[in-house]
């Protein structure tokens, strides 16, 4: 995969790293309620958009539900940072919102921030992977895999699989059970956001009826799911990603070599919340999405990291396994034959 710029190799981090994301960690309440207007009134019209185009054609329906998916995204990126305490300064503002947002996401918002958390302290982190992160194994490990187990995992990292399948049954059906180290806030969130769906489809079913709540939320749905998994995927599973044993692994290395600058059109940008910063997101969760193209724009040592645009991207798809020795993503191909 061809690079816009060096990639940071050294397992040194960045000198006083700190001091160069701090401008950019204190919220701005304005440019948040903004960003809460300028998503929520949108997809809502947007929704009563589709409802009105059932009367006409499913194909004007169906067209309507790819910004609406945007939206979706757009919404969920308000709850994911708010989960991270980025979106307003205050603590109990972020809770608000971010349980709010995931009345439209699905996906409660306690049980998610608390497994995301997982994710950004064990990033990159061979020893400890496994939780809030796309399932990865080693070239030795598949090699020393059993058929069975090869064959689960090529379905499992199948990219239809993972973009259809994976986000219904994570964020539809998974999320809808507490997990087994759930607290007991993030139990009664689980329950409330259920509680809260489950009279949102009863209410509108009866209003609309069932058949035009499905028609019009499922192709959402979908398309959101699936352009989150795909975020999400691409952004740490690229060819010089970063994986490490414990005992080598380091946070801001893992960071800005082992998360991309996904660059995106700039109205795909706006509706997926500037998360193509990836480098910068996970260097500092602290910085809210609306500042972070900014300090990418005004720090130079953030431009020198994995750059690719769609196009390349799409050649991520094929990588499956971590080569070790050659510390890159491979394809099956690298691994021999089960004996």
């Amino acid at each position: 995969m061809k690079h816009d710029a060096n990639v940071i190799k050294s397992t040194t981090p960045p000198p006083r790293w700190q001091d160069l994301i701090k401008p950019f960690q204190t919220p701005d309440t304005a440019k948040g309620i903004w960003q809460i207007v300028n998503t929520i009134v949108p997809l809502l019209v947007i929704y009563y958009a589709m409802y009105r185009s059932l009367s006409y054609s499913y194909w004007l329906t169906l067209l309507l539900a790819i910004p609406t998916a945007g939206l979706y995204v757009r919404t969920f990126i308000i709850q994911h940072d708010c989960g991270h305490g980025s979106f307003f300064s205050s603590t109990r503002a972020n809770d608000i919102v971010g349980t709010f947002c995931a009345f439209f996401s699905i996906i409660p918002y306690y049980q998610w921030r608390h497994e995301h958390a997982i994710h950004h302290a064990t990033s990159g982190d061979l020893s400890r992977r496994g939780v809030g992160d796309i399932n990865t194994m080693t070239v030795t490990e598949y090699e020393a895999a059993s058929r069975w187990q090869r064959f689960y995992y090529g379905i499992y990292r199948h990219p239809l699989v993972m973009l259809l399948i994976g986000p219904t049954y994570v964020f539809g059906l998974a999320s809808r059970f507490v997990g087994k180290n759930s607290g007991a806030r993030e139990k009664r969130n689980v329950y409330l956001t259920n509680l809260v769906l489950l009279a949102q489809l009863v209410g509108w079913s009866m209003l609309i009826g069932f058949k035009a709540v499905a028609m019009i939320w499922l192709p959402v749905f979908l398309l959101g799911g699936a352009a989150g998994v795909w975020l999400f995927y691409v952004q740490h599973q690229y060819e010089d990603t970063y994986w490490r044993p414990t005992r080598e692994w380091d946070y801001a290395t893992s960071a800005l070599q082992g998360s991309s600058y996904y660059r995106l059109p700039r109205i795909v940008q706006w509706f997926t919340g500037n998360i193509g910063f990836h480098h910068i997101h996970h260097l500092s969760p602290k910085i809210p999405n609306y500042k972070l193209q900014k300090c990418h724009e005004e720090t130079p040592l953030f431009q020198q990291v994995n750059t690719f645009g769609i196009i390349e991207s799409l050649k991520c798809a094929k990588l499956r396994l971590w080569d070790e020795e050659h510390r890159k993503m491979v394809g099956f191909d690298y691994a021999k034959s089960p004996k």
